[in-house]
């Protein structure tokens, strides 16, 4: 059998994407590597919250559910959850694929033994299963972390912790810990905190201005970061404020840090390995939700829409 499209991953871009090319009449197989629906969002640490309220994160076509505040992982979970069901998306999980190949005519998509064959291919992999972890000299005898496996304090308590990072992460984790661990944060530079009133509700404003802009061809009018690279989280705040959260310049050898645990909060790269070969042929691959790689806000939930019926309306245009 011979697909027309098929989308891998089925976090929020592949369920945003597959949202836009049921509109043309196209109804995508997605596959996804997670058990169960809700993509990296199933693995983030528990206080782990998102950035907005809920009527700020919604995917095309339907509203994220009220919450009061800003809502947990387990609401995004719950919502990923329902929107794949309430639109019948046909997902086949867990599959990890693991190469994908062009034979001049169609791609084939390998997940060990199993094969699926599309003329159209969706990347949606994102970012989460590829966490980056910078290379420093020296030996750190300690348990080493990222922030894509962080699990929260539990583990923690008591102990000498080193977080590295100057971005969202590293100032919630090191803010978390403060409480329950001597915590010496190592930044690059010093910290720039957002203005404590902006949150991911200024964020989306300002991104979807950006994205407009920029689809239309238009002056890029800024990005995130010329307010800062830290939205000042109550959690944050209240560790800040109170002295508890203080940066550290960062070490240039492993040897000089003095901890029991070492945890990276240095970001993620896009999870691109099972198509490097068709991406360096330069065939005809669709790419949704890589971050600014692609476009301002376009690993967001409510960000990625432009993207996803960008990508879907090219989709329709290769039929």
């Amino acid at each position: 059998m011979i697909h027309d499209v098929i989308i891998v991953g089925a976090g929020q871009s592949g369920l945003a994407t597959a949202y836009y090319l049921r509109r043309h009449g196209i109804d995508p197989l997605l596959l996804d590597a997670q058990p169960t629906p809700g993509a990296a969002w199933l693995h983030v640490w528990p206080s782990m919250t998102l950035f907005s309220t809920a009527e700020f994160s919604n995917l095309p076509g339907m509203p994220m559910p009220a919450f009061d505040g800003f809502p947990p992982a387990q609401h995004v979970v719950d919502y990923l959850t329902a929107y794949e069901k309430r639109y019948d998306l046909q997902v086949e999980r867990p599959v990890t694929v693991e190469q994908v190949t062009h034979d001049g005519e169609v791609f084939t998509l390998h997940a060990g033994e199993r094969t699926w064959r599309a003329r159209q291919v969706v990347a949606a992999t994102g970012t989460w299963s590829a966490p980056f972890v910078p290379h420093y000299p020296g030996t750190f005898r300690g348990r080493q972390w990222h922030s894509a496996n962080y699990p929260g304090p539990g583990p923690f308590v008591g102990t000498r912790v080193a977080v590295v990072g100057a971005a969202n992460s590293a100032a919630q984790i090191a803010a978390e810990l403060t409480g329950v661990a001597d915590v010496t944060w190592y930044t690059r530079q010093e910290p720039r905190w957002m203005p404590d009133d902006v949150d991911g509700r200024v964020l989306f404003r300002r991104n979807s201005l950006r994205a407009l802009a920029i689809l239309r061809g238009e002056e890029d009018p800024g990005a995130d970061s010329e307010l800062g690279d830290i939205v000042v989280l109550p959690a944050v705040k209240a560790a800040r404020d109170s002295g508890r959260l203080r940066a550290t310049p960062l070490f240039r050898s492993l040897d000089e840090v003095d901890a029991e645990h070492l945890i990276w909060c240095t970001g993620f790269r896009p999870a691109l390995r099972p198509f490097r070969r068709v991406l360096d042929r330069g065939l005809p691959l669709h790419l949704v939700g890589y971050g600014d790689w692609l476009g301002p806000g376009s690993a967001t939930i409510v960000g990625v829409g432009p993207y996803a019926k960008r990508a879907a309306e090219a989709v329709a245009r290769c039929r």
